[in-house]
């Protein structure tokens, strides 16, 4: 049948490429479900996370007039009083928005973000989904139970919630463009707001080179090397100065003008890191640079969470084995979120949790290694990153930051101390009342209670089997009929079926190893 795109035979490749295949299938919520998950590596096998990094989020236009019609209901007026021009073939089109190219009443550029119809009702039902399969595993899978996948779904929901609200799409770029304000490297689009809604994001329309266009780069007279350093200088000013960055180096997110400005597009994906998690993050890499064992476990430690402590000579000896691959190589040689992405899988290995945002910078690092190492082979990512680590550590020792770690921590103190006699008299009126609860929770206890339950159920199986010998004998004994032979043919019957229930609980005892 020629013109027919047949899909490959279900048995054909591998089966991470065959849950790639079948999540694509599923629709656009599943494929930003795989898309968030190729980040996770805590949770995922490395070889998924790479055939689910191939996740392609390309699916047709919707019609220009469905178009139309939410720009004219969200904004209140006809598309004609809105745009000088409106064009109705999209530039681009993906499973949450496609984009129009636009000209404003004053002439100005423009481009419109539109959200697809209906996607928010087909969101909602994935992710029933989504979350009742989760919660089948949690319940039921032992190897899933600490990684808590109704958790990791929940984020999903977040991600998904937060990437179709355009108003906080519109809200990341304007804190990304205050946060470079005075940086002349730095371009940002501006923002329409009175073009702009929940569904509907108005954009400055920019143009420049994509930044991993070598040839486009060399006729513009633009050196790949120095926009190489400027993005990396960008990226850890985001990671360790701001805590808000950019999450989707994607080349064409990424655009250079003339004087090498680096200008940047769609802020769907963004994370942040609070200063406690960018103190402890610098610390991961200072270990590591200075062979502190301790320290970089210390460090790990802080930028997770768990249900219990981790077993520490364990732990140490995985960290000290996956650091040795790094502490004596020169620097060079590191590969930044390479080496972060290890870490985080050997803390999932003692059932420790890492926030996704963290993920999610280690996703944008990738990207932005091989961004910066294709536009030049020599770059040294773990050297560039040297100077904001420097300063991360020069900032937690600086006067007024201790100052200010005095102040919380006194604060902290005198409501303590404040509200202590009032949370007393509390406990003591429950006590008196009789209404005081305290619950324990005994760990560690599962394989004896089961070992005991197996036990209980075998005695009230020979139990069961005794008296039905018992029972047997007494008929045949009172001769009761009908006979087989003269013998008493429910006596039998009790006795065949005394056999084999003997024979089952021989077979159950024999299959544990155990006589």
């Amino acid at each position: 049948m020629k013109g027919l795109a047949l899909h490959p035979p279900a048995d054909a490749g591998s089966r991470p490429e065959r849950v790639r295949l079948a999540l694509q299938e599923l629709g656009p919520t599943f494929v930003k479900a795989g898309q968030y998950l190729s980040t996770r590596a805590d949770m995922i096998p490395e070889e998924y996370l790479r055939e689910l990094a191939k996740l392609q989020d390309r699916v047709p236009p919707f019609p220009a007039e469905e178009a139309r019609r939410i720009l004219t209901e969200d904004l209140g007026r006809p598309i004609e009083k809105l745009f000088a021009r409106f064009d109705g073939h999209p530039l681009a089109a993906a499973s949450i928005a496609q984009i129009h190219a636009a000209t404003l009443s004053d002439g100005s550029a423009a481009v419109v973000k539109v959200e697809r119809p209906h996607i928010r009702g087909v969101v909602a039902v994935d992710l029933e989904i989504m979350a009742h399969i989760a919660a089948l595993a949690e319940r039921h899978l032992d190897e899933w139970r600490w990684r808590r996948p109704t958790r990791l779904v929940a984020e999903i929901a977040r991600s998904l919630d937060r990437e179709m609200d355009f108003s906080l799409e519109a809200a990341h770029v304007e804190r990304f463009a205050r946060q470079f304000a005075g940086d002349e490297t730095v371009r940002v689009p501006k923002v329409y707001r009175a073009l702009s809604s929940a569904r509907v994001l108005t954009l400055e329309r920019l143009h420049g080179v994509k930044a991993d266009d070598l040839a486009a780069l060399d006729r513009e007279g633009l050196d790949p090397r120095i926009v190489a350093e400027r993005l990396a200088a960008h990226y850890l000013a985001m990671i360790f100065t701001h805590g808000f960055f950019h999450a989707d180096p994607h080349p064409g997110n990424l655009m250079v003008q003339p004087g090498h400005v680096v200008a940047y597009l769609d802020f769907g994906m963004t994370g942040r890191l609070d200063r406690a998690t960018r103190e402890s993050l610098a610390d991961v890499v200072l270990a590591v640079s200075e062979r502190d064992q301790a320290m970089l476990g210390r460090a790990l430690l802080a930028l997770s969470e768990h249900d219990e402590e981790p077993d520490p000579r364990a732990f140490e000896d995985d960290v000290a084995e996956l650091m040795d691959q790094y502490a004596y190589r020169p620097l060079s040689e590191w590969r930044l979120s390479r080496m972060l992405e290890q870490f985080f899988q050997t803390t999932a290995r003692h059932h420790v949790r890492v926030p996704a945002d963290l993920f999610l910078m280690v996703k944008a690092l990738t990207g932005l290694e091989s961004l910066t190492r294709a536009l030049d082979p020599r770059f040294d990512a773990v050297t560039a990153a040297a100077p904001f680590i420097r300063r991360v550590h020069e900032e937690r020792l600086a006067p007024r930051r201790l100052a200010e770690r005095l102040a919380t921590a006194g604060r902290e103190t005198l409501d303590l101390l404040t509200s202590a006699p009032a949370e007393l008299r509390e406990l003591i009126r429950q006590a008196r009342r009789g209404r005081l609860l305290i619950e324990f929770e005994h760990k560690g206890l599962e394989p004896a209670l089961s070992e005991l339950d197996q036990i209980s159920n075998r005695l009230a199986y020979a139990i069961l089997l005794g008296s039905l010998v018992i029972g047997s004998a007494l008929l045949v004994h009172a001769g009761l009929p009908p006979y087989w032979r003269g013998v008493s043919v429910p006596g039998i019957g009790g006795f065949l079926l005394s056999a084999l229930m003997g024979l089952w609980l021989l077979l159950a005892i024999l299959r544990h190893g155990r006589l």
